[in-house]
């Protein structure tokens, strides 16, 4: 498993250890971690408050050790560039967004108004049919009396 650490020197014994600050979980993820104290047993050349990859054992015996620079460039490079998220690129996707917003509660508003509009021609439809209804009964009635009488 690959970490992150930065390479300190033990207050009490004045040897250097390495203070792990994160662990990848899988390709993409890395948890941070800074619980973990892994003494420098081995000779090996770091300056106090540097960063390292590490790879480690489950007995925390270490298996690899580079300096993270190179690493640390690179994930710079791939996620904060002109063509990476960048703060103006999230805040112009925010002002689309929020003009998208606007843009659909005013279709929306308008729809409200049609459905409406609508609502209201099918109520006097209804009514004009129910009038006609009335009407056309009363002519009815007229007809037969007239009928009647002759």
């Amino acid at each position: 498993m690959l970490h992150l650490a930065q390479v300190q020197k033990n207050p009490t014994s004045g040897n250097l250890e390495l203070q792990v600050i994160a662990s990848q979980i899988d390709d993409s993820v890395w948890e941070v971690d800074n619980s973990t104290l892994i003494p420098l047993t081995e000779e090996i050349s770091l300056v106090e408050s540097a960063l390292v990859l590490l790879e480690k054992e489950s007995d925390n015996s270490i298996t690899k050790i580079q300096p993270a620079t190179d690493w640390i460039l690179s994930l710079l490079q791939k996620h904060f560039t002109k063509n990476a998220i960048s703060p103006q690129l999230v805040a112009a996707e925010q002002s689309k967004i929020e003009e998208w917003r606007q843009e659909i509660t005013v279709q929306n508003l308008e729809l409200n108004r049609r459905f409406l509009e609508i609502e209201t021609r099918r109520e006097q439809l209804q009514e004009l049919e129910q009038s006609l209804k009335h009407e056309q009964e009363q002519l009815q009635l007229m007809a037969n009396r007239l009928k009647q009488q002759f």
